[in-house]
């Protein structure tokens, strides 16, 4: 019997479909199986990470920051007057002392001026002096016709007496004697007017020479001004130590007030810190400090706390109490600590790349003899510079990954090879 060649075909057609939609069946399946699976662990070198053991126990809290030397005083020498800069003898750096003369300034006005105060000086000290020789002489001669008629007036005194005498012995008439005392009074109310007038004149005379003294002093106040200022064109810093700026050049034309100078004392430094704002809330005046120059470890405390927060820092200032290492100059660049509080007993780690304080971290803690690491969440409590508090997700021993692990942070296991 004979097979139509229609009915064969149309079965090979329906096989090829069959086996065509168990391969997509397959291979669905696959992929979902394969999604399904988990990313292998990546390796990572033991050698490139750094891991610390959680320990219990004492544990300082310390702030770290940088910043440079400076000067507790910086001595700035202004211009006392206008001039301009005539010679420049010295260069920052050089060290001086009080009278050395570092610039010389020149203002032909102020010496013009000086001159003219030390004429109008002499010309007020001569009109003085004519003045006092002047009341001199008519006080003389008050005082001379003062003495005429007190003299008068003692005479006729005694002759008074005398006539008094004569009529008690019955030798004077009492009309001589009357008149002996009219004359005297006379002459008692001239010799007290005498004497006042001589007092007035006197008094006058004073106050006369007062005012003259009192413009020899104005002009010779003014003449010590000039010449000071005149001095002063000599610039000199007044205090031994470094020249540290000097801003003007030779030719330059300053006006008064206009800072020239500046010197420092190189052995009276205190270090001046940058403390992050996070940092900086636990800081107060007198905790202690270690200032680092590169060159030596100086202690020292906290003196001041800056309250500004500028670009993210507060600055702060250490007064050194060690002697300062060879090098330490004004504007080192240096490191420091701030010892916050020493906590007695607590669970602590070396502190993590990204681990603040009081926030929750994942770590990788090491399983498997070291040979592998995996993921958990460790809650972080106070911190330090190279230490932080664990207040939950490790134990005393445990050993765990302190470096920057961003790269493997999808994973929650890694192989150390």
């Amino acid at each position: 019997m004979d097979i139509p060649k229609q009915t064969t075909s149309k079965r090979r057609r329906a096989g090829r479909a069959g086996f065509a939609i168990g391969g997509l069946a397959l291979l669905m399946l696959s992929t979902v199986a394969l999604a399904r699976l988990k990313a292998a662990a990546p390796s990572v070198d033991r050698s490139s990470v750094w891991t610390d053991t959680v320990k219990r126990g004492p544990m300082t809290l310390e702030v770290h920051g940088l910043g440079t030397l400076v000067p507790k005083t910086t001595w700035t020498v202004p211009a006392s007057t206008d001039g301009r800069v005539a010679k420049r003898y010295l260069l920052p750096g050089t060290a001086v002392n009080a009278n050395t003369v570092i610039l010389v300034l020149t203002n032909p006005q102020l010496e013009q001026e000086t001159l003219d105060a030390k004429y109008q000086l002499k010309g007020a000290e001569a009109t003085l002096e004519e003045i006092s020789a002047l009341v001199q002489n008519q006080l003389m001669e008050r005082r001379t016709a003062a003495a005429a008629i007190s003299s008068q007036y003692r005479t006729a005194e005694m002759q008074k007496d005398a006539k008094e005498q004569l009529m008690n012995n019955g030798l004077a008439a009492a009309l001589d004697v009357k008149t002996a005392e009219v004359q005297a009074e006379e002459l008692e109310k001239q010799n007290d007017l005498a004497e006042k007038e001589v007092e007035i004149f006197a008094n006058s005379s004073e106050a006369q020479l007062a005012v003259q003294r009192a413009n020899v002093d104005q002009k010779r106040a003014l003449y010590k001004l000039k010449t000071a200022q005149l001095g002063e064109l000599q610039v000199r810093p007044g205090i031994n130590g470094v020249l540290q700026e000097l801003d003007v050049d030779v030719g330059q034309q300053v006006r008064q007030g206009t800072v020239l100078l500046k010197v420092v004392q190189p052995m009276q430094l205190k270090a001046s810190l940058q403390i992050p704002e996070t940092r900086a809330k636990d800081l107060s005046v007198g905790q202690e400090a270690f200032v680092d120059t590169h060159n030596g470890i100086i202690p020292g405390h906290v003196i001041r706390i800056d309250p500004a927060v500028v670009n993210g820092t507060r600055a702060i200032d250490i007064e050194l109490e060690g002697s300062l290492p060879d090098g330490a100059v004004p504007q080192l660049t240096i490191e420091g600590t701030v010892e916050i509080e020493r906590l007695a007993d607590v669970l602590y780690v070396g502190r993590p790349v990204h681990g603040d304080a009081d926030t929750t971290v994942g770590l990788f803690k090491l399983v498997k003899g070291g040979k592998e690491a995996v993921r958990v969440p460790v809650m972080l409590g106070r911190a330090s510079v190279n230490a932080v508090e664990i207040r939950r997700g490790l134990e005393v021993g445990d050993e765990v990954i302190l470096s920057d692990m961003t790269a493997s942070e999808s994973y929650d296991r890694i192989r150390l090879q």
